[in-house]
């Protein structure tokens, strides 16, 4: 007996869902939901069991429902961060600021090759800025003011030169502040209250982690 007419357009519609990236990306932030505390429910609508983020609040898709955009800032959250989010390779535009935010920052956001803007200001992130960030080579703004992040300020970042704001102030950051590549342009108050941070370097006369021991 021939299959009904209904199925065969039910299993046509099938075949039209987006492949297994839409998946994997719920998955990388259902991860990110269930390292999280969310007390307001803000992540209730995260449901891993729909067929990718796409209808999820504070997740933004391209046309081909891709993640760009994942905007969690000022949402009460406490937590840490995962490195599933390096696999958000679409994701241009973390937006994490102020929060309660804890732990590290996962040196597997050095993946995403398309981030515009890594915004972790005012949480509580602590250990060092990852060296690997160096390889975002469309990133514009690094804000990552206000935590308690410790070690040198990666030389790696001087090879971006699509940065325009980079502010790393009130955080414990040792050694002294880049002058070359984008940095030439970043003003001095955007690295104020690291009392272990020296002035600018002088290229060529010393190393820039001196301090950090």
């Amino acid at each position: 007996m021939a299959a009904p007419i209904w199925l065969w357009a039910f299993a046509a519609s099938l075949a039209l869902i987006p492949p297994a990236f839409g998946n994997s990306e719920g998955d990388a932030l259902y991860t990110l939901r269930k390292s999280l505390v969310d007390p307001d429910n803000v992540l209730q609508s995260w449901d891993p069991n729909l067929v990718n983020p796409c209808t999820w609040f504070h997740v933004t898709c391209n046309q081909d429902n891709r993640v760009t955009r994942v905007d969690l800032g000022n949402s009460n959250l406490s937590g840490h961060l995962v490195r599933d989010l390096g696999k958000l390779e679409h994701l241009q535009y973390l937006e994490l600021y102020k929060n309660n935010i804890q732990g590290t920052i996962p040196a597997e956001l050095g993946n995403l090759k398309n981030l515009i803007s890594l915004d972790l200001y005012n949480n509580n992130i602590s250990g060092t800025i990852p060296r690997s960030l160096g390889k975002l080579k469309s990133l514009v703004f690094l804000r990552l003011n206000d935590n308690k992040l410790t070690g040198p300020i990666p030389r790696e970042l001087v090879g971006v030169s699509s940065l325009k704001v980079v502010d790393v102030s009130n955080n414990d950051l040792c050694g002294t502040i880049p002058t070359s590549g984008p940095f030439q342009h970043i003003p001095l108050n955007n690295f104020e209250k690291n009392p272990r941070l020296e002035g600018p370097e002088l290229l060529g006369l010393a190393s820039y982690d001196t301090n950090c021991s």
